[in-house]
């Protein structure tokens, strides 16, 4: 009798996943992605009340009392702002990363409560985690130092017409040899467009502490002198008038090295000393600045 032949078994097929990326279909254009860092992270949350409050609580007990051990501040200049209703631009030499801090706290309160700081989008915004920390820690936004950003203009601008304070270092960032760097037209700009006056400021002494390529700090003497507000003349432009501040912040450095009515006499007769240094060779320029890490009796203030 014929009997049909069972089926040999077969194992069921494997099932296979798909673990690699994704194709796109050439024909559909991919949806851009918005930009969340650098010069277009949102930094308002760091201006709300509770934001603004724990960067003051932080300031005042953890900040203050750090720098009080490691820059022993001394502080001149702030009788020149009494009488002075804000916001203000204050613009101030730049050496190291304490600078900003230590602008932050010897501010008068009535301008360091409600203070932003003009900060590098490349170098404070270029990860999460550093763009949220520094917007709370210091109130930075993000600014952009290797081209002209209209995002960046208008932000600052928008701050200042709305009440807030600006520290801004208009050499576009640290000095990588201690001598200071052409002022930049960024903190004259804001002045001509919102009619704000701008504070210059000179900060002594913290490159012996952290200078730029520093691994640690050095604990040592700084000194930050304010001058007195200054405002565009009639007729002069950004590039004019960041010129006049520059000059503003090294008669208030020759202050710091002397007192004020030698730094004045110096004004009189055009012998104040250039922050820029000569123009010769990067040894001469170090040679001429001295050892970074000087005593406390150097006859002329680090930046």
């Amino acid at each position: 009798m014929y009997t049909q032949a069972k089926p040999a078994f077969r194992a069921p097929r494997a099932v296979r996943f798909v673990v690699g990326t994704p194709t796109w279909p050439s024909t559909i254009e991919r949806p851009k992605k918005t930009p969340t860092l650098g010069a277009d992270y949102d930094t308002s949350w760091a201006r709300k009340p509770w934001a603004r409050a724990t960067r003051q609580f932080l300031l005042t007990t953890v900040t203050r009392p750090a720098l009080q051990i490691i820059a022993k501040p001394i502080v001149d200049g702030t009788d020149r702002l009494t009488g002075v209703d804000g916001p203000l631009i204050f613009a101030a030499n730049h050496a190291s990363h304490l600078d900003t801090s230590l602008i932050l706290v010897t501010l008068p309160k009535r301008f360091r409560e409600k203070t932003v700081v003009a900060a590098g989008a490349d170098y404070f915004f270029d990860k999460r985690w550093k763009a949220a920390w520094w917007s709370l820690a210091i109130g930075a936004i993000p600014v952009e130092r290797t081209k002209v950003s209209r995002n960046s203009a208008a932000l600052a601008t928008e701050l200042l017409s709305g009440g807030f304070n600006l520290v801004i270092f208009p050499e576009g960032g640290r000095t990588p040899d201690g001598w200071m760097r052409s002022f930049r037209g960024g903190a004259a700009f804001l002045a001509l467009r919102t009619g704000l006056p701008v504070v210059p400021m000179f900060v002594g002494g913290t490159r012996s502490i952290l200078g730029k390529g520093s691994k640690r700090l050095r604990p040592s003497k700084s000194r930050v002198v304010f001058g007195s507000p200054m405002r565009p003349d009639d007729g002069e432009d950004a590039r004019e008038f960041s010129v006049r501040l520059q000059r503003a912040v090294e008669i208030l450095a020759d202050e710091s090295r002397t007192d004020w009515w030698s730094a004045r006499k110096h004004v009189a007769a055009g012998t104040t000393p250039s922050l820029e240094g000569a123009a010769v060779s990067d040894w001469r320029r170090a040679w001429l600045l001295g050892p970074r890490h000087k005593s406390s009796t150097a006859s002329w203030p680090e930046l």
